[in-house]
């Protein structure tokens, strides 16, 4: 009986995305993500870290995945390495492409991304 259960199930499933639409939830369903703000050494690496232990959070270092692409030599990287020598804040796109990719490959997670938002233009990127 089981194995019959399995067989009509997985018939179904090419119609899962029909019925989904048909029942109004067409939209993805977004990932759970707490921005985590502060000053430089204000504390809040050591707050992600122990947000990660207890409750199993993802931690996405605004900062580490900016330095990582920078260190990556990518096209991306020298206008990322250009803004900090500069001063002046990442172009938002470039910072939500990487915290998206990073993201991405963790389907299912939940999410603490520290150091971002830094301004209005940034929070008009994310959304």
């Amino acid at each position: 009986m089981l194995h019959a259960c399995r067989t009509v199930a997985s018939s179904y499933r090419p119609l899962l995305p029909s019925l989904t639409r048909m029942l109004g939830g067409d939209q993805e369903p977004k990932p759970e993500v707490v921005f985590v703000l502060g000053p430089p050494g204000a504390g809040k690496g050591t707050q992600c870290q122990k947000i990660v232990e207890k409750y199993g959070y993802i931690h996405l270092s605004a900062g580490d995945l900016l330095r990582a692409e920078r260190a990556s030599g990518s096209p991306d990287g020298e206008l990322i390495e250009s803004h900090i020598t500069g001063g002046t804040i990442v172009p938002v796109a470039i910072t939500v492409k990487l915290i998206a990719n990073a993201m991405n490959k963790v389907p299912d997670g939940k999410f603490l991304i520290d150091g971002f938002p830094r301004n209005e233009d940034n929070v008009r990127g994310w959304n």
